[in-house]
């Protein structure tokens, strides 16, 4: 997928690289910065929810195991966090960040941001003015997609959501993607 997603956006004239230092997050945006030269700058507002003791955990076993805070977190992640990690309002905060730092920096070109499911709806709902705690209900971001946000005087503009054009049918219908 990172390899197809290189193929496709290598030609774009790239200014900048943010990314979360998460393996998986760099091991995607190894091929494109290769390809282009541009090493990616590593920042942890860009990291994926901390889901603390809920990690690895299916939504099955957190129900049993936490089912008041369970039930708590998936009527408002905003404001609920899982036992011992973030709510969507933290992540907000930490994600916007580096925003306003590519925004300050970079006021032109294309900038690359490499992130996980969860922070990029959250970030996106930010930038739109959607309820962060609406993240998972109002935003689809499969695997290896590519969103397009547009930075104007009169705010952001989502331009695209969710492509996955780079990607051939085979990888596009992967289970869990």
């Amino acid at each position: 997928m990172a390899k197809a997603f290189a193929d496709t956006y290598s030609s774009m004239d790239w200014t900048a690289i943010f990314c979360s230092p998460m393996q998986r997050t760099v091991l995607t945006a190894k091929p494109l910065y290769e390809a282009i030269g541009i090493e990616p700058q590593l920042r942890d507002g860009l990291k994926e929810i901390n889901y603390g003791l809920w990690e690895g955990k299916t939504p099955e076993v957190i129900s049993r195991e936490y089912h008041d805070d369970y039930i708590r977190w998936s009527a408002d992640p905003a404001w609920n966090a899982p036992n011992g990690g973030e709510m969507a309002v933290t992540i907000a905060y930490r994600a916007l960040q580096v925003i306003e730092e590519i925004k300050q920096n970079y006021s032109s070109g294309n900038v690359l941001v490499v992130s996980h499911k969860a922070t990029i709806r959250i970030i996106l709902c930010s930038l739109l003015g959607i309820d962060v705690g609406r993240f998972r209900f109002r935003l689809g971001c499969p695997v290896a997609s590519i969103s397009i946000v547009e930075f104007s005087s009169h705010g952001p503009l989502l331009k695209v959501l969710a492509d996955r054009t780079h990607l051939d049918e085979r990888l596009r219908n992967l289970p869990g993607t």
